[in-house]
């Protein structure tokens, strides 16, 4: 069940297989792992900005899926429930970074910005830090599926699972979101 030479993946259903039985359970997560890691890696990133904390949310994402997949019912797909878990993460992390800075919003947005500059692994041009810089802006929800629709390529009826969020709210929120990213663009 191992991915073939041609780096065929595994399918879902034979991961959530090995994770039932206890004797191929190890094996199963670390086959969840190569298959969702650098997905959630750069979702986690999009919204964290900053790689060493992406790394963390990983990680605590990577360890409340271990404590928690047999409680997977399967009335999703896979990976939407791990999105969701990784985005859980990733929004506590972010409210704890901007509670320990004691900070208003707006200094937390130059906070995180800011150290996206300054981070080695970051390799954009100014172009994408001003777009990020503008994602960061945004109000939680809209930056949320503003990442999931323009990064992720995630459909409405995912994000609405995953969210729990009508597919009516997340298209105005997305719409709402490029509105005011194109409008602080044009302000040049």
């Amino acid at each position: 069940m191992q991915a073939s030479a041609t780096n065929k993946p595994v399918s879902d259903e034979q991961i959530m297989e090995l994770l039932r039985s206890d004797r191929t359970f190890e094996r199963g997560f670390r086959l969840l792992m190569e298959q969702y890691k650098e997905r959630l890696y750069w979702h986690v990133r999009r919204l964290v900005l900053v790689h060493e904390d992406a790394d963390d949310v990983l990680q605590n994402t990577f360890i409340k899926i271990y404590r928690g997949i047999l409680q997977f019912e399967g009335k999703s797909k896979l990976y939407t429930w791990l999105y969701r878990i990784a985005t859980n993460e990733a929004i506590t992390h972010l409210q704890s970074k901007a509670r320990h800075a004691a900070a208003s919003l707006d200094d937390a947005t130059v906070l995180l910005t800011n150290r996206l500059q300054a981070d080695e692994w970051f390799d954009g041009d100014d172009v994408q830090v001003r777009l990020q810089k503008e994602v960061a802006r945004l109000p939680e929800k809209q930056r949320l599926v503003f990442n999931l629709r323009y990064y992720d390529e995630m459909p409405y009826e995912e994000m609405s699972a995953m969210l729990d969020t009508s597919v009516g709210a997340l298209k105005a929120s997305f719409h709402h979101a490029v509105k005011k990213i194109e409008a602080a663009f044009n302000e040049d």
